[in-house]
Formats: structure tokens, C-alpha cells, sequence
């Protein structure tokens, strides 16, 4: 496996246990439709939670989330529309970005909830 996808593998870890921790429920990982992938979907109370991992293990050309494009906002936002007619859904819904700094010395994550309005 490419260093990448082990990074990226690591920051999803970190974002799942640290949505797990503070009281979501995980549904789904790496759930995908078409072209389209869905990190992580969870349920937080009566909301469900489409979250998208950002992992780097450096900030060098910016913070993680600033990788999250106006193109993946729409992939994500088609897939949980597959999503949520699949279950029924019938709550309100959230997009949150996780974004994630793994290094050697120190690594941390940053939540930002309801981070597409």
C-alpha cells in the first residue's frame, strides 16, 4: 500500500475513534456510490453525520481541510442523497470535515462541524 493511503488509513482511524469517544454512533466507513466515497457516516443524537477525513502530515500548502474542493462537497453531497434514500431517512443530516496532522512528534485532529454552510 502506497504511503499515502496508509496516512490517510491512520487519520480515518483517529477521526472514527474521536467521533466514537465524543458519542456518535459509526454507521458506515468508506462507503461509496459511483464515483463518490463517504469517509466516515455516523449518527451524533438525531442527526446524521457525513464526515469527510482530511489526513496530512504536513501543512506545508495548507491546512487538510482546505483540500476539501467545491467538486468533493458535490460528490459527497450526491452520495448521501444515494444514502439516505437507501435507509429512509427522515432526520436532519450534517457535513463535518475532520482534518488530521499525523506526525512523529505530535499528531491531532481538528473537527469542524457543519463545515459545507
Amino acid at each position: 500500500m502506497a504511503a499515502h493511503n496508509e496516512l490517510g488509513k491512520v487519520g480515518e482511524e483517529m477521526a472514527k475513534n474521536h467521533l466514537l469517544q465524543n458519542g456518535y454512533k459509526i454507521l458506515a466507513t468508506n462507503w461509496r456510490t459511483g464515483r463518490a466515497e463517504l469517509d466516515i457516516i455516523a449518527k451524533q443524537d438525531d442527526i446524521l453525520v457525513f464526515v469527510e477525513v482530511k489526513t496530512r502530515s504536513d501543512n506545508r500548502h495548507g491546512e487538510p481541510e482546505a483540500f476539501v474542493t467545491e467538486e468533493k462537497k458535490n460528490f459527497m453531497r450526491g452520495a448521501a442523497g444515494v444514502y439516505m434514500e437507501l435507509i429512509n431517512h427522515n432526520w436532519e443530516i450534517r457535513f463535518d470535515v475532520i482534518s488530521v496532522f499525523v506526525r512523529p512528534q505530535k499528531s491531532y485532529l481538528k473537527h469542524i462541524v457543519d463545515a459545507f454552510w
